[in-house]
């Protein structure tokens, strides 16, 4: 269990370090990626552990990949705009976009 939790601690720190140095709205999307399969594969290992007799972690789990995608989906679609308004997708760039 200690080999699991270790390995969804790193990716969640890889995570979080990307969505904070990146500049890029692409590695910034992926970098939350990272992140939800880090909670992922602590739902799952929580769940086996805890409580092997329900599927209760494996169906909070699903339930984050359907708002990853839908996260993924709605982030490409914002990245697809200001790359067609502004040729580029630089972070900080994004506070133009107020009034």
């Amino acid at each position: 269990m200690l080999q699991y939790l270790a390995l969804a601690a790193i990716l969640f720190a890889i995570g979080v370090f990307g969505v904070l140095t990146r500049r890029n709205a692409i590695g910034i999307l992926m970098s939350l990626e990272l992140m939800f399969n880090a909670a992922n594969i602590n739902l799952v290992v929580f769940n086996k552990y805890i409580g092997p007799d329900n599927l209760i972690g494996q169906i909070f789990a699903l339930f984050v990949v359907v708002i990853a995608a839908a996260e993924a989906v709605v982030g490409l679609a914002i990245v697809l705009l200001l790359y067609r308004n502004w040729r580029g997708i630089d972070v900080d760039h994004i506070n133009i976009m107020k009034w």
